[in-house]
């Protein structure tokens, strides 16, 4: 339990953080300066899988493309359909500026 509301108030402060950004360069930025390349890397897949998800790709595929294990996608997969909806608004966001 302790974890879990030590990640909450980590996941509030850099929300809290990220709303001050004001451009995509100094998101870049940011994000650069605070996570390591493996880390980058990850949430990276993990946007490219959710996008494919989105698109309606099958999980098959979603590996092959990606080399995302099948865990990675499971929870990508979960993410989408989460009470939160973050990264599914995001991804109608983003499908909207194409």
């Amino acid at each position: 339990m302790r974890q879990y509301v030590q990640a909450q108030a980590y996941l509030e402060q850099l929300a809290s953080a990220m709303v001050e950004l004001r451009t995509q360069e100094e998101c870049r930025r940011f994000l650069s300066d605070l996570c390591s390349v493996q880390e980058l890397s990850a949430l990276g897949q993990r946007l490219e899988v959710a996008q494919m998800l989105y698109q309606g790709k099958i999980y098959s595929r979603i590996v092959q493309e990606t080399g995302a294990s099948s865990a990675t996608i499971s929870r990508v997969s979960r993410a989408l359909q989460s009470q939160d909806g973050g990264l599914r608004l995001v991804l109608e966001r983003m499908e909207e500026d194409l």
